[in-house]
């Protein structure tokens, strides 16, 4: 536990990618692979039976079972171990043949069964508050900006939309990830499956049965693609939610605060200050995940049929990537749910404008009537007065530089939005 598990970690999640859940998981999997052994016949059904009661009840404090990890290199032994010993009489009929990884994998395939399900419904969530959201403000003029600059008028629903458009993309991807990654690892000492040949592709069926699982005919200990791919898609997502935080905080700062989302966090000696806590978290759940990808595909990098140190990469960089897409997640609900415009800021931005922001509105509407070079050369001479004079506006120097349009209507922020409010409407 560190001081910043509170804004970085996330309980849910850290629960269910924690060393108390990868212990039940791979417990799991031993009970789903005796049952699946008695019902063939391969052990005894006695042995079956007790086996998988006392997998599916034991429950070993993890800390008992750290030296036996750093011994063997790998967690699953010293549960096994620990299986077998409980079981008495029956344990040599515990882990019969399997190998250890088999058990590793299908144990973290269950917990990552179980994260994404949580993951999922916060996303679900998440894009149901913004689709929300987008329809509330979705006829709201406020600033485009583009390289943090004034462009022009959009609406905060279209801005919204776009945060959301995402969403029901990393679902589908989710949707389509899922068999690929969902599956059972019992391929035995070498990927193989010797010692239970050749009744080793019946049992990986049973067994993936009894957990719900896919059942490869080829060995995943060492091609880890998948694992990987999942790696790319929570990057995905908190990239995604890092986008909205970064423009929240450019919406919140002291001089634009047009846009006001969650509680601001104190200075110890600024008490004016209120800081985008949630928002900035975003953005460094973000990077850490992009920045996490490509260590986690180091592990893609696997020699031979099974390496150590390739996999000691991501048991050390999955489980953090899973909980800081959660963390993400809570804090982006928190965000969407607490957004509120602040329409008097926005007036003020208009207005601090004088504009200019529409100075491509006005070039098109007088490219109607002329050529368009001409027109630009109009709309750069009501600029350069703008420049020069800090009372006057585009529309009324265009008042004077080419009459006879009602330049203020023409120029209107509202009237210049685009189909930003269908597209709003339509997330």
């Amino acid at each position: 536990m560190t001081l910043t598990d509170g804004l970085f970690g996330d309980e849910e999640l850290g629960r269910a990618m924690g060393a108390r859940a990868q212990i039940a998981a791979m417990l799991k999997a031993e009970a789903a692979l005796a049952r699946a052994q008695g019902r063939l016949g391969i052990i005894p059904e006695t042995a079956s039976g007790s086996v998988s009661e006392t997998a599916e009840n034991l429950r070993p404090d993890p800390s008992e079972l750290a030296a036996g990890m750093a011994a063997a290199g790998i967690a699953a032994q010293p549960v096994i171990a620990a299986l077998k010993s409980a079981c008495g009489g029956d344990g040599a009929w515990a882990h019969f043949g399997a190998t250890s990884q088999d058990i590793q994998d299908s144990g973290l395939v269950l917990q990552l069964r179980d994260a994404l399900r949580i993951v999922e419904d916060r996303l679900a969530d998440l894009e149901a508050v913004l689709h929300r959201k987008a329809r509330d403000h979705a006829g709201l003029p406020i600033p485009a900006r583009t390289r943090y600059q004034i462009a022009a008028p959009t609406t905060l629903g279209a801005k919204i939309a776009v945060w959301r458009a995402p969403l029901p993309r990393h679902r589908l991807r989710l949707d389509q990830l899922r068999p690929r990654l969902l599956n059972v690892s019992l391929h035995g000492a070498a990927g193989t499956g010797a010692a239970l040949s050749p009744q080793m592709g019946a049992v990986r069926a049973a067994m993936a049965e009894e957990l719900g699982l896919g059942a490869p005919d080829v060995a995943w200990h060492a091609t880890r693609d998948a694992i990987c791919e999942l790696g790319g898609w929570l990057a995905l997502v908190t990239g995604t939610l890092g986008k909205m935080g970064a423009d929240l905080i450019l919406l919140g700062q002291s001089e634009i605060s047009e846009v006001a989302a969650g509680t601001g966090g104190a200075s110890s000696t600024m008490p004016q200050k209120s800081n985008p806590v949630a928002a900035e978290a975003l953005v460094a759940l973000a990077r850490l995940n992009a920045g996490a990808v490509g260590t986690l595909h180091q592990a893609m990098i696997h020699a031979q049929e099974r390496d150590g140190s390739a996999l000691a990469i991501e048991w050390q960089v999955l489980p953090d990537m899973m909980i800081r897409t959660g963390a993400a997640l809570r804090l982006a609900l928190d965000l969407a749910r607490s957004l509120t415009p602040r329409p008097d800021r926005i007036a003020a931005t208009f207005a601090a404008d004088r504009g200019a922001m529409l100075a491509e509105a006005a070039g098109f509407h007088l490219a109607r009537q002329m050529p368009r070079g001409d027109a630009l050369k109009i709309v750069a001479a009501a600029l350069a007065e703008l420049a020069t004079d800090e009372t006057e506006t585009l529309a009324g120097a265009l008042a004077r530089l080419a009459p006879g349009h009602d330049w203020s209507r023409i120029l209107a922020p509202e009237a210049n939005t685009g189909d930003a409010a269908m597209q709003a409407r339509l997330s």
